[in-house]
């Protein structure tokens, strides 16, 4: 069994793997396969620290290979495969889809959060969290770290490459690829958000974390009220739009 050792870096540097994986743009359109259907680049090769996608992995058949996945136009990473390349200890996870996932970078909000004396946020972009966890990204811990000159040597795993060969996405290129749309990126019209896993006790909100469930049921309810035209007989609403005033009628003149 092949083990791999991460740590060839100086202290306090990032490996070649994670600063490319923390700066890798992914769900792009594969420049190699553009004209193929689902051509989204949604994994990366450890081996070679890049993204591709499902259509480029037989090139990489014999290298580590790690999915991604997207919530609300977010990088997120399942929690089970992160936590086998580096500790992710103190970085707060969100429950999607019954499967804990890792946001990969920290998300800009809209606007600032009003902070109370006890509000626990994140140590580097000041995003309010749940206790007892100091990280809202896998990007927010790693670059805290190196702000402050720690051994990121300390935080890396020896990995087993079998954890991550090629054979966990077999079935998944051509018309498998149906299942990868129900596990890797998520759009706005299939996601259902739990608006609790974002309500962090904090009292602002980002545009990012809105429920798009609520949107769906408003337009639903909307489209009931407008229904209820449809329980009055036809005849009815014409007459009451078509009638009109008589000329008075006065009593004959004594």
């Amino acid at each position: 069994m092949m083990m791999i050792n991460q740590c060839g870096a100086t202290m306090a540097a990032k490996p070649a793997w994670l600063q490319a994986l923390m700066a890798e743009t992914f769900f792009g359109a594969c420049l190699l396969h553009e004209n193929r259907r689902k051509c989204e680049k949604n994994v990366f090769c450890l081996h070679c620290c890049l993204s591709i996608c499902p259509h480029c992995l037989p090139s990489h058949r014999s290298h580590p290979l790690l999915q991604v996945r997207r919530y609300v136009y977010h990088d997120v990473i399942r929690l089970g495969d992160l936590e086998k390349l580096i500790d992710c200890s103190h970085i707060q996870p969100y429950t999607i889809n019954g499967a804990k996932v890792i946001f990969l970078n920290y998300r800009p909000q809209s606007r600032p959060c009003k902070q109370g004396a006890s509000t626990n946020v994140c140590f580097t972009c000041d995003r309010i969290l749940q206790e007892p966890f100091h990280f809202c990204s896998l990007s927010c811990k790693v670059d805290h770290m190196v702000y402050r000159g720690e051994d990121l040597c300390g935080i890396l795993h020896r990995f087993d490459e079998s954890d991550f060969s090629y054979a966990q996405f077999e079935g998944l290129r051509g018309e498998g690829l149906k299942g990868l749309d129900e596990d890797g990126q998520i759009t706005p019209n299939s996601m259902v958000e739990d608006s609790s896993q974002f309500n962090e006790g904090s009292s602002c909100s980002n545009i990012n974390d809105l429920n798009p469930t609520n949107v769906s049921s408003g337009t639903h309810i909307f489209k009931r009220k407008n229904k209820t035209a449809d329980f009055l007989p036809a005849g009815i609403v014409l007459s009451l739009s078509s009638r009109r005033k008589g000329a008075p009628q006065r009593s004959p003149l004594s």
